[in-house]
């Protein structure tokens, strides 16, 4: 099975006091352990540090410990689905094509990449969100 994750899942697993861990956290177990085919959007890793760094946990997770967060748990053990020019373009019109405008983009770029893989499952907290983005992916998203 190939399973992407968005970075909600991934913020929810490493994240003891988020409110989703113990719902989160057995995935990315099992992502880690190789259970499956874990896979995750170029663009994900990025918002994975900024989520992380900016988080309002006590203490703070500071910019060296979530470049560590992300190099161990994702970035060495997921295989990261880069989008072309094209793909940029693609989603854009899409999001237009749709209606949609704001920071959902970034929703419709993770889509993409979900669609790029041929993934089984796009994992996330947001099932709302990517489902606008990707109404025709609606039976691939899931929550942990």
């Amino acid at each position: 099975m190939k399973i992407l994750f968005d970075t909600s899942v991934l913020v929810a697993g490493m994240v003891e006091p988020h409110p989703v861990h113990r719902s989160a956290l057995p995935w990315l177990k099992r992502a880690r352990a190789g259970e499956f085919s874990f896979f995750v959007a170029t663009h994900t890793l990025a918002e994975l540090y900024a989520v992380l760094t900016s988080l309002p946990v006590s203490p703070r997770i500071s910019p060296g410990v979530a470049r560590r967060l992300v190099h161990e748990n994702v970035a060495t053990r997921a295989k990261v689905i880069s989008l072309s020019p094209a793909d940029y373009g693609a989603v854009i019109r899409r999001m237009a094509d749709l209606g949609l405008s704001g920071g959902i983009i970034y929703d419709g770029l993770v889509a993409r990449a979900a669609q790029k893989a041929k993934v089984d499952r796009l994992l996330t907290l947001n099932p709302d969100d990517f489902k606008r983005v990707w109404p025709e992916g609606t039976s691939l998203i899931a929550e942990p």
